[in-house]
């Protein structure tokens, strides 16, 4: 079974740091891991369009650039898209829409194994053999180190609900969650200030949501767009970040280069003043048997 290198740098407390893609081309996996920057690729499956192959091809580039992969996505399709995510080669899950301590055991229990083998208060899960890219299609399935496997996947949960913050401490209770990252676009919604994310209301929820998790041993984690915005948060103790998302970074260039390149075509270039001609030279004689009553210019 891989190594879950995720899960080691929690073990021993060291920060990470990953990016998101919407697209599911693995090449971008690739680019990404060439840089030799970054622990882990999101693939924001709730937003992206993708079939079980791309999961597949996700999978095998994570492996290519020594990288850890996590798959977010929707509360209708936990069991599912974990059950399949996990198989393609993804080694942590991260599960949108928890609202209360029943949504949290159903995301861990869709992420670990139905069997009394379990490690620690990792929880105890759905999830049956299978044969799948994780475990050599054939060749570990139904080990214990395959058990071992879905165990040390990351569970990772968004903090994005009034229902959720409002209950944070008991959710935050159930065992077997290890990340924690809190959702200002969907909890601003969520209490009637879409948008309003610097609103004391949804400031505070951000800051209860740190503090409970490191509280409880947890550990946060934030989305930024620019490394630039980290500084506060790094105060408050948070080590695990995720920065940028392919789409926005190429709607940014888009938009800045854009507008540049439509300047250029706005502004007209200076014009430069002609130099006057030169009077003409008028010849005297004859040219080939012809007065050269032309002029002759240089």
């Amino acid at each position: 079974m891989r190594r879950n290198l995720l899960r080691e740098r929690l073990n021993a407390g060291k920060p990470t740091v990953g990016t998101h893609i919407l697209s599911a081309w693995p090449t971008l996996v690739e680019l990404i891991g060439h840089s030799k920057l970054y622990d882990y690729v999101e693939f924001t499956a709730e937003y992206a369009p993708f079939t079980m192959h791309d999961l597949d091809n996700l999978g095998r580039s994570f492996e290519l650039m020594n990288m850890a992969g996590m798959i977010k996505i929707e509360q209708t399709q936990y069991t599912h898209q974990a059950m399949r995510a996990i198989g393609a080669g993804f080694q942590s899950v991260l599960f949108a829409d928890i609202r209360s301590v029943e949504d949290a055991k159903l995301a861990v229990d869709a992420v670990r194994a139905e069997t009394t083998m379990v490690r620690g208060a990792r929880g105890r899960g759905r999830l049956g053999v299978g044969m799948r890219r994780d475990v050599g299609t054939v060749r570990q399935g139904g080990t214990p180190a395959y058990v071992d496997a879905l165990n040390e996947v990351v569970i990772a949960i968004m903090v994005e609900k009034k229902s959720c913050v409002d209950d944070l401490d008991a959710i935050l209770s159930v065992p077997g969650i290890d990340m924690v990252q809190f959702g200002a676009s969907d909890f601003s919604m969520s209490i009637g200030k879409t948008g309003q994310y610097g609103d004391s209301e949804v400031l505070a929820a951000e800051t209860k949501t740190i503090q409970t998790a490191l509280k409880k041993g947890l550990h946060p984690r934030v989305e930024l767009r620019d490394p630039s915005q980290a500084a506060r948060y790094l105060e408050m103790g948070v080590k695990h970040f995720c920065i940028g998302w392919d789409v926005r970074i190429l709607a940014d260039w888009w938009d800045t280069k854009g507008a540049e390149m439509r300047k250029l075509l706005r502004t007209k270039p200076k014009k430069v003043a002609a130099k006057p001609a030169p009077a003409p030279v008028r010849a005297k004689g004859k040219a080939n048997g012809r007065t050269a009553a032309r002029g002759n210019y240089a």
